[in-house]
């Protein structure tokens, strides 16, 4: 294998795991699983430096099993994004659900991990030990499960079960609110932004699961607040003791409310405008913290703790809140300070590196045409080479420059540009300042009439930049979809993935899924899982799932001859391809049931009711849901007699699950 696409495989699986090292703050429920999941992966960044620095190259049967491990560590990152941020009442209420999925992840992970032949690769003796330590932990996490907490379990199914009419025992809520860590107006609004994501990512048709969570976190919040009257009264109606109290927004003004604790930046103690988070966990102020690193300072202001890098992350969670906190005071919520050119204080790129970003940024900005052309390509190079030098680029105000350059008549200089632009936001920090510099159209214009390598690496960059919820309503929003769907036909298999990926990842946002469905995606997508290679099915499914969730989807679906096709992967296909056939054809049933007239007749059933006795978790699920389906069909058929066979009913009301 070629030196440079070892060490791009090799820089890639590092990214990722530097990207799971920073997910911290577990919730309760999880916290165990998820801080010894996170643990483990980390022992595993030695060992991909070691491989990315070393000189000699791998062999296949390696390449094969670090792209094995890649694909393992995406769900892993889920799982613990979803444990640093997901509901914590559904956490526990759906606990066998969360334990099986990670069992799953584990036995993937191990397996794939096990096939690393690390034994004959360049890395130190101590990195195979290592490597060793963390194979024998995953294959006794296999097997092991961690006692649960049946009492927190019990008490919050005795709340989800009684109806809302019923009082409820006020020793169960208050053991409920602790064992949660549901007692201050921060952890209630986080549980019930939690609450919200969910219901938004279930496409709009949560059912009636999450409508009995939130009315059990309503139950906890009016407990919490009658045991504390203060909690959500008006903030100018507390009167904290004195040595308790933060400062005023204005000092003085006896009108304007206290600021919670959480909201304040531990070095200034003011209301945080841009709050980020440094590598010990904290959150400050970014100017404040900034400031407290250029001072030299290597340690956290607040823990002492030695920071392991200096840079820093955006806080969008609590950012949110606290714009939260100042509408429902009626306050301004605090403006960002523009950030055109971020200090470079969050970079730990060395001084070689930084003088000579400065020297090729000059040339960026210079008007003659191959300057820019040869510093967008060393732009393009040293932003792959390591996160230090994303930083620093960024730091140094390179994201104005190469916007503009996506208009340049030059094709390559516009390929380089937009790499370089792709290569900057793999940094989470970059993510918002790429798309707040008015990025996201020169893209798109580059994803029309760029070269076909320039159209793969726009694409590449609007699924990277998408990881963020609000750019997915930004880049959905300023025409990125049509072009991706008309690369979805036209581009290399490479570019093929590119596509898929940006547009599973838009899809998500409800919104953008009519705007996909109207520019011609469904029979895009199924041309894909009837091309005799067959080698997108696992991403045309999936998007497919998603799409099938929303009304127009299920009309285009219907219309494009899908069900003979999904009935097909039923039959034949992967256990990830059988779990989002079966959730398509879950939504496509409940929209029209002539639909499962038609299954019946392709003979479903004998598959459908293996895979509801032998699939994965979700597949069971969905096979059940669809059993079920055609199970009431077919009893109200023998009630009222047989319908018109294309009859077109209205959706039921139960909850079908997620697509």
């Amino acid at each position: 294998m070629a030196r440079v696409e070892k060490r791009g495989l090799s820089q890639s699986l590092v990214d990722l795991l530097n990207e799971i090292a920073s997910i911290s703050d577990f919730r309760a429920p999880a916290k165990k699983q998820c801080s010894n999941l996170a643990r483990r992966l980390k022992l595993l960044l030695p060992m991909f430096e070691e491989i990315r620095d070393g000189k000699d190259a791998i062999s296949d049967e390696a390449v094969k099993a670090m792209g094995s491990l890649k694909e393992a560590l995406v769900p892993a990152k889920e799982l613990l994004m979803f444990g640093s941020e997901g509901s914590k009442i559904y956490l526990v209420l759906e606990r066998d659900q969360t334990m099986g999925k990670f069992q799953e992840v584990t036995s993937r992970l191990e397996q794939a991990l096990r096939e690393i032949p690390f034994e004959n690769l360049e890395i130190s003796d101590e990195v195979k030990e290592q490597v060793e330590l963390v194979l024998s932990q995953f294959k006794r996490a296999k097997g092991r499960v961690d006692a649960p907490d049946d009492e927190l379990y019990g008490d919050l199914v005795s709340l989800y079960s009684n109806g809302s009419g019923n009082i409820a025992d006020p020793d169960v809520l208050r053991r409920v609110a602790k064992k949660l860590e549901l007692m201050t107006v921060t952890e209630l609004t986080e549980e019930s932004l939690a609450l919200h994501e969910m219901v938004t990512s279930s496409g709009g048709d949560p059912g009636q699961s999450f409508e009995k969570m939130s009315m059990v976190l309503k139950r906890i919040k009016d407990f919490v607040q009658t045991e504390n009257p203060n909690l959500e009264a008006p903030a100018r109606q507390r009167r904290p003791p004195p040595s308790c109290r933060g400062p005023r927004l204005q000092e003085g003004d006896q009108k304007n409310p206290f600021i919670p604790e959480d909201f304040r930046c531990p070095i200034s103690l003011e209301l945080m405008k841009d709050p980020v988070i440094v590598s010990s966990g904290q959150t400050y102020e970014r100017a404040c913290i900034e400031k407290w690193l250029e001072e030299g300072h290597l340690t956290c202001p607040k823990t002492q703790q030695t920071l392991t890098s200096t840079a820093v992350t955006p806080n969008y969670v609590l950012r949110s809140l606290i714009a939260q906190w100042c509408e429902a005071n009626g306050i301004e919520p605090p403006k960002r300070p523009s950030r055109s050119q971020p200090s470079k204080a969050s970079s730990s790129a060395s001084p070689a590196d930084r003088n000579k970003i400065e020297e090729i940024l000059h040339k960026l900005g210079s008007q003659n045409p191959e300057e820019q052309r040869s510093a967008a390509g060393e732009i393009r190079l040293l932003a792959k080479r390591s996160t230090d030098n994303r930083i620093a680029i960024a730091a140094a105000g390179a994201i104005p420059l190469l916007v503009k350059l996506l208009s340049t008549p030059d094709s390559r200089t516009q390929e380089h540009a937009v790499t370089a632009l792709l290569n900057l936001s793999i940094c989470e920090a970059n993510k918002g300042r790429i798309v707040t510099s008015g990025a996201v159209p020169g893209i798109v214009q580059v994803l029309r009439r760029g070269s076909m390598e320039a159209r793969e690496n726009a694409a590449a960059t609007l699924f990277s930049l998408s990881v963020m919820d609000e750019n997915k309503v930004t880049i959905g929003s300023l025409g990125a979809i049509p072009p991706l769907v008309t690369l979805l036909s036209e581009g290399t298999q490479r570019g093929k993935k590119d596509a898929a990926t940006a547009l599973f990842n838009l899809c998500i946002f409800q919104g953008n899924k009519g705007k996909a469905v109207r520019a011609g995606l469904v029979p895009e997508l199924m041309r894909l899982l009837t091309e005799p290679d067959g080698g997108m099915v696992d991403e045309a499914l999936a998007i497919l799932a998603i799409l099938s969730s929303h009304p127009e989807g299920k009309v285009a679906i219907g219309s494009a001859n899908a069900v003979p096709v999904l009935v097909e992967f039923i039959r034949n296909g992967l256990a990830r391809n059988k779990e989002n056939a079966a959730a398509v054809l879950v939504h496509l049933c409940s929209w029209d049931q002539s639909h499962l007239v038609e299954v019946q007749k392709l003979g479903i059933m004998g598959p459908l009711i293996e895979m509801a006795e032998s699939s994965t978790d979700r597949g069971k699920r969905k096979a059940g849901q669809l059993l079920d389906r055609i199970s009431r069909f077919n009893e109200q058929q023998k009630l009222s007699g047989p319908r018109p066979e294309h009859a077109e009913t209205q959706p039921d009301s139960q909850n079908l699950g997620e697509g």
